[in-house]
């Protein structure tokens, strides 16, 4: 405990050290660099001095304001460039220049700008003096030191922006890495949607229905008081069902949202726990060995059909007929018009139980259609290949 409240007590001075390095750093290069000039300028004008010795120093001087103006301060060490000596000062300035974002015709313009103040003699008249050998060496020299710390210059931005770019990149990764993520919980939250609406709304449907039947048949003023409640709870379960669901659908769900379900072999407890007048028909499916998504997309097809027969049209005959065949295998669930006698549940609909089944159809291959029939019925219709 008193290691972690030293190391504590020691991180807050470790910031500061380095935010005060961090900010004194530039001024310290900024110093030598001006010393380093100025050494430069005493050099090469020992005593006595002339106005060209401090026109040299004043160039050198000038160098403490170079992050903030680097143009104009290239353009005040040219005097001390061209009537004195002040090579370092310039040098140092061009390369300010050529950091910078500027147009490159500007860095170039820079270079040119140096050398010619490097070769160009003071006074202009001292070029009778010298040989042709010696102008081409003043020459070649000269170049150098003009584009040199331009190239120091361009090679420092170059670098300095590709370290920009990879920091953009890596941070595009994360964001694509992130963008991905949400994709996959999106597909996740669609597929947990899909199977809450067809197993809870179908079993909250029953206990709501089974709750009416009792609340409207019952004597007893308590029981009909606790069915009363038990229905409401189940429609208001319903309605949150809802909600969640127009949340989770927020995206679509890939092929990994058909999880182990019931089979063919559970429709008949299906149809007769559904409270709905139905007839069961199973055509085809002995001895068939059918794959398992096909199978739990017929159930998932007959037990949202049931369901709204349930909410929709009560007291409805319903036919539910499946038949195999070699290649497909075909689902109609029909029911005729409402009875005028039975009671309505008056059970919230999402709308989304028949576009979930849609999906799961498209996802397997086949087709699924949903419509009213001429008799006033509606029927729902699944065919889904074998292959």
């Amino acid at each position: 405990m008193r290691r972690r409240a030293g190391e504590a007590q020691t991180m807050p001075f470790l910031r500061f050290l380095w935010r005060t390095h961090c900010r004194w750093q530039p001024r310290a290069i900024d110093l030598g660099l001006v010393a380093l000039a100025g050494l430069d300028a005493a050099l090469n004008y020992p005593p006595p001095r002339d106005w060209h010795f401090y026109a040299s120093l004043g160039a050198a001087a000038i160098l403490l304001l170079r992050r903030r103006w680097p143009r104009t301060v290239l353009l005040a060490t040219l005097p001390g460039l061209y009537a004195g000596n002040a090579l370092i000062a310039a040098m140092v300035a061009a390369y300010t220049v050529a950091r910078t974002e500027r147009p490159v015709r500007h860095k170039a313009l820079t270079a040119l700008v140096v050398a010619a103040g490097a070769f160009i003699p003071w006074p202009i008249t001292g070029f009778s003096k010298e040989t042709l050998s010696d102008l081409v060496q003043q020459l070649i020299y000269a170049v150098m030191l003009g584009a040199g710390p331009v190239m120091l210059g361009l090679l420092a931005q170059t670098r300095k922006d590709l370290s920009d770019r990879i920091a953009e990149l890596a941070t595009l990764r994360d964001h694509e890495r992130a963008l991905h993520a949400q994709t996959v919980i999106a597909r996740e939250r669609a597929r947990i949607a899909r199977e809450m609406h067809d197993v809870v709304s179908h079993q909250a449907g029953l206990i709501a229905v089974q709750a009416g039947a009792l609340e409207v048949t019952a004597r007893d003023p308590d029981v009909k008081e606790v069915a009363g409640t038990l229905r409401g709870l189940a429609v208001a379960t319903l309605e949150e069902l809802r909600s969640m669901i127009l949340v989770l659908r927020a995206a679509g769900a890939g092929p990994t949202e058909l999880a182990p379900q019931p089979t063919l072999a559970d429709l008949p407890a299906l149809v007769d726990a559904s409270e709905v007048d139905a007839q069961l028909r199973i055509e085809g499916a002995d001895g068939m060995l059918l794959p398992e998504p096909v199978e739990r997309a017929a159930y998932r097809t007959v037990q949202e059909a049931l369901t709204n027969v349930r909410k929709h049209a009560p007291g409805a005959a319903t036919t539910v007929s499946v038949r195999v065949a070699p290649e497909s295998l075909r689902v109609c669930v029909r029911n005729g018009p409402a009875s005028a006698h039975a009671p309505r549940p008056d059970l919230p609909g999402g709308g989304h139980g028949i576009v979930g089944l849609r999906e799961r159809a498209t996802l397997l291959g086949g087709t699924l259609t949903a419509g009213p029939e001429p008799d006033g019925g509606f029927a729902v219709r699944l065919s889904l290949p074998l292959g």
